[in-house]
């Protein structure tokens, strides 16, 4: 968390805000979250003026118009896993954890960077630095073509919940909604992308971006940390089919859903809608069998109990 849905979320609530504002002063107070000298990332941003927002995956840049029209830059924001960006009036007080604040002129907003964990960074780009962090990012999700999808599937091996998290083949997806495209693809977390069946590949492409349409559309997923600029949690929670529901009844066939560990992040599926493929990674195979016959043995024990 964040991810794209989230990411998207801020950008949508950022742009009528912010868009045409001048910059009229920055303040750092933990230089840990820039990239770069503080002093450059404050000097490079004072006196620009907001000219547009864009986004790739997970990563949002504003792009701004500094001394001249001519002269320009970016603010690239990465919120991690408890970034948070938000746009309040410069007299309500600084919650614990905020690390920057950028003041509006016209006004007295600024917006805000908050970040717990402080995984998030925040860095001021040239052009050129821009388009190198985009070059390293695969197609946004949203955006990528069903050809380009499965031409990206063919041959690869391992998982296929790696293969969605990987952000050089697909840019946006994190955790929670590749869990939410495969299942709502009826495809095992563990299944080679390159063993994939053509119509479940197909499947998965269109689960993908359904998923993301409709977790964009109630502004994202909250869990802890994640809010919008204004400081509202997103409301995808309530709509959530396995990520974290581990031992809760599947809400499409009853079945528990289960839990396994897959390129260190866990991975939750429902062993009947997601049936597990012959062809999977040995290692994380190894651990869904024991994930499996742990839950097994625990409904086996909840029984004997209520008799």
């Amino acid at each position: 968390m964040p991810e794209l849905p989230e990411v998207e979320t801020v950008l949508r609530g950022l742009k009528p805000r912010v868009s045409g504002r001048r910059i009229a002063a920055v303040e750092v107070l933990n230089p840990f979250v820039i990239t770069g000298q503080p002093d450059a990332f404050v000097t490079g941003l004072c006196g620009c003026s907001i000219a547009s927002l864009r986004r790739k995956g997970k990563a949002l840049a504003i792009e701004l118009e500094c001394n001249s029209a001519e002269s320009r830059c970016y603010l690239l924001v990465r919120l991690g896993m408890t970034g948070q960006v938000t746009v309040t009036s410069q007299d309500v007080p600084l919650q614990p954890h905020t690390h920057v604040r950028i003041l509006l002129e016209g006004g007295k907003e600024e917006v805000r960077y908050r970040d717990v964990r402080r995984f998030g960074r925040l860095r001021c780009c040239t052009p050129e630095e821009i388009e190198a962090v985009w070059t390293q990012l695969g197609p946004d999700a949203p955006e990528i073509s069903e050809s380009q999808f499965l031409k990206a599937m063919h041959g690869r091996q391992g998982a296929v919940k790696g293969w969605l998290l990987n952000q050089q083949i697909l840019s946006g997806l994190g955790n929670v909604y590749a869990d939410e495209a495969l299942f709502e693809a009826r495809i095992h977390p563990l299944a080679q992308p390159g063993r994939l069946p053509i119509d479940a590949a197909r499947r998965l492409h269109r689960a993908v971006k359904k998923v993301l349409k409709r977790a964009v559309a109630m502004q994202g997923t909250s869990f802890r940390d994640y809010i919008d600029i204004e400081g509202r949690p997103g409301n995808f929670s309530s709509k959530l089919r396995v990520y974290q529901r581990t031992g809760e009844p599947c809400r499409r066939c009853g079945r528990s859903i289960q839990r396994v560990v897959i390129s260190g992040r866990s991975s939750h599926f429902c062993p009947r809608c997601q049936p597990r493929p012959r062809h999977v990674s040995s290692s994380p195979a190894r651990r869904a069998r024991k994930s499996e016959k742990a839950a097994n043995l625990s409904g086996r024990r909840q029984v004997f109990k209520q008799r």
